[in-house]
């Protein structure tokens, strides 16, 4: 046979299978509803779990396995290959991952692999039927795998402690979204002749969307979407082995070579084996490993903690006693017994700040030599009918000897000071208003305020908040 320098790919038109479209679309919500749920989480953590910067959150691994090109779940690939074990010549496989743990249950992780895979096919082309690869029928081929990149959702499925309180392995499950480039490299016929192959510089799709062949580049690159489950064995505490299963789907039919007339994607699994590492300061634990129960466990058990909770126990039950005892008031006057000097005070008896009654001075009515105070009602500053008649006589009296007067203006003690301080000028000058009207020249008249600063009885009774509400004559 000769051996084949270039071929050029058909271009063909990629119709997306429903399982990969769902699967995407699955794979998009899933890491979305999980980072959102996580972020929730992590807020409301409370700190007796620890929050996420009292421990290490960053790791680095490294894994090795071998490829098959098909998935546990089944389902076939473009080319129908065997599914047989004893049919499988396994490659190899390796690559690294970096990971941000954000709970104790979910982690971002960053992936990348390279490798190849070997393909068998158990339905080859029947002679002299047309094959997209130069019309030739081919037994099995062998898939370079440049790289492989993506980000997968890593969700903490289980763990078990041994009955150490300390978790020691680890169950997981992965989802994620990717690109990898590939390029099928050799084949063979069903006689089992080898047919050496090598397309490079021959590919020219381009994700995400370029479908003109440019037969320039080396190899073809295509999304896929890995979905993985493993254990992890903490080994100490800073490494990890870790022990995997990843299903690769490849949104692509070329990955052994491109095929006409066939729906079906390809795919092909990962198994491998690998060791991660912790990064970070020693003095933190890990978060791959927390164990929220254990952690509150502990912290309930520890005796200083338990100590300090009685002690503070204590101290509160002291100072509620003490309270209790400063807020007894037995006579309702308003100063506690502790402190109340006169105990057994009547009820609305007013008391200074010992507790005993306010002696105030008998009321007296303070006239002038001539004219009584001139009475208002209670928050107002109209005169009375009955203040007229004194009123006019002060006026004949002044017009007549052309002597000065001062009006001194007062109020009760209902209301702030400075309302009744305003409303005694009001009440001052009322009566002065009155008098001007009258003929009396206002040059004559001085008006003073004093609000409720100068009572002549007490405030404490009606009776006296009466005669308080006064504007006094003096001459």
């Amino acid at each position: 046979m000769r051996k084949i320098r270039q071929l050029k790919i058909f271009n063909l038109k990629k119709n997306k299978s429903m399982n990969y479209s769902t699967i995407k679309t699955a794979v998009a919500c899933s890491l979305v509803a999980a980072l959102g749920l996580t972020e929730t989480v992590q807020a409301q953590e409370p700190t007796v779990f620890g929050g996420r910067r009292q421990y290490r959150t960053w790791s680095i691994g490294v894994n090795g396995g071998f490829t098959t090109p098909s998935v546990i779940i089944g389902g076939s690939n473009a080319l129908n290959y065997k599914v047989g074990f004893g049919e499988y010549k396994l490659r190899e496989y390796y690559g690294i991952t970096v990971r941000k743990q954000l709970s104790s249950w979910f982690g971002l992780e960053a992936a990348g692999n390279r490798g190849r895979i070997f393909a068998f096919n158990q339905q080859p082309n029947p002679a002299g039927t047309v094959n997209p690869w130069n019309g030739a029928s081919f037994e099995s081929a062998e898939t370079s795998v440049q790289y492989a990149a993506s980000l997968n959702g890593v969700f903490q499925l289980a763990t078990i402690d041994f009955l150490r309180r300390e978790n020691a392995v680890n169950f997981y499950a992965s989802v994620g979204y990717g690109v990898m480039a590939f390029n099928p490299v050799q084949y063979s016929d069903k006689e089992g002749n080898t047919v050496s192959f090598d397309n490079k510089g021959n590919w020219g799709e381009e994700y995400p969307g370029e479908r003109n062949l440019t037969t320039d580049r080396d190899f073809k690159r295509e999304t896929y979407i890995p979905v993985g489950v493993g254990v992890k064995f903490k080994l100490s505490d800073r490494v990890a082995l870790n022990l995997g299963y990843t299903m690769n789907f490849v949104d692509d039919k070329a990955l052994f070579g491109p095929v006409a007339n066939r729906s079906a994607n390809d795919k092909f699994s990962y198994t491998y084996a690998g060791l991660e590492f912790s990064l970070g300061s020693s003095s933190k634990p890990d978060l791959t490993w927390h164990n929220p129960v254990s952690t509150l466990y502990d912290e309930l058990k520890d005796p200083s903690l338990r100590n300090e909770l009685e002690a503070l126990k204590q101290r509160v039950s002291t100072l509620e006693g003490l309270v209790d005892e400063l807020s007894r008031d037995e006579d309702g006057d308003g100063v506690s017994d502790k402190f109340d000097k006169c105990p057994g005070t009547p009820a609305g008896t007013q008391v200074d700040g010992a507790g005993c009654p306010i002696k105030f001075p008998e009321p007296k009515v303070q006239e002038s030599a001539t004219y009584p105070n001139i009475q208002f009602e209670f928050d107002s500053s109209v005169l009375k009918t009955e203040s007229y008649s004194i009123l006019d006589r002060l006026s004949s009296d002044l017009r007549e000897s052309g002597a000065s007067v001062t009006l001194d203006g007062h109020a009760s003690a209902e209301g702030s000071e400075a309302y009744n301080l305003n409303l005694s000028r009001d009440r001052a000058n009322s009566v002065k208003q009155y008098l001007v009207n009258s003929g009396v020249d206002a040059a004559k008249i001085n008006v003073q305020a004093f609000g409720e600063s100068a009572p002549i009885a007490s405030n404490a009774t009606e009776e006296g908040r009466v005669l308080n509400r006064r504007v006094e004559i003096k001459r």
